[in-house]
């Protein structure tokens, strides 16, 4: 059974989202029967790459915030990832276009690595504060989880996987995605926001039984939670 899941690398309520599904897999007696799929998003696809800012400067100036604002808003993200175990450092972070990092998702996918590079890439923005947009960087993160070299750097230096990202992205539109994380199960029931791990665990008992049973599927439900939309809101 497929559980797809569309992310941006950027998105703070993506990474909570991941850990908190990860919780839910953990307790779900029918693990091994998941296959999950990592579907490209993109919050601000205009964002430039400037990596001598942080995003708290970014999010006051294209907001109209104070930076102390921005920086209360991300320190309220900064304690619900601590809450699942995971370290952000906003005033680390680099604003960076994810639509290369994306393409290496793209890459990791066909060799079966799509969630260990989510998971990389993931840690690279919001702990290690790496440029997620720089070429050597991604390189880097790319070998790191076992990527041949050769073949990201062929990647990188040419559009190769341009049409899946953007596949992904016409596909969000498509089924309504307005904010992600959003999740859907075996093509029918859908997760939107970082859930907490119940919420995720039901989701995938019923999916799984309408998709172990081959049943005509139930009405199409949304169970909304925090998320992250294109308008820069993360709540």
């Amino acid at each position: 059974m497929k559980v797809e899941i569309w992310s941006d690398v950027m998105c703070p309520f993506c990474y909570i989202g991941k850990r908190k599904f990860e919780a839910a897999l953990e307790q779900f007696a029918h693990k091994e029967a998941v296959e999950v799929v990592w579907k490209s998003f993109q919050l601000n696809p205009a964002m430039e790459t400037q990596p001598d800012r942080n995003i708290s400067e970014y999010l006051a100036e294209t907001k109209g915030w104070t930076v102390g604002y921005a920086r209360q808003m991300n320190d309220y993200v900064t304690q619900m990832a601590a809450e699942v175990g995971l370290h952000y450092d906003f005033d680390k972070a680099v604003v960076a276009n994810s639509f290369d990092a994306h393409r290496l998702v793209q890459l990791a996918k066909k060799h079966g690595k799509g969630d260990a590079m989510e998971e990389r890439l993931f840690k690279a923005y919001f702990t290690e504060g790496l440029n997620t947009a720089d070429h050597a960087t991604l390189l880097k993160l790319g070998t790191d989880i076992g990527l041949d070299a050769d073949e990201v750097k062929q990647v990188l230096a040419s559009d190769q996987y341009t049409g899946e990202v953007k596949r992904d992205i016409s596909e969000s539109r498509q089924i309504g995605v307005t904010g992600v994380p959003f999740f859907v199960f075996n093509h029918k029931y859908a997760v939107s926001g970082a859930q907490a791990p119940e919420t995720f665990l039901g989701a995938l008992n019923k999916s799984f039984g309408e998709w172990e049973a081959a049943s005509n599927p139930a009405e199409a439900v949304t169970l909304d939670g925090p998320a992250c939309t294109p308008d820069g809101e993360c709540a």
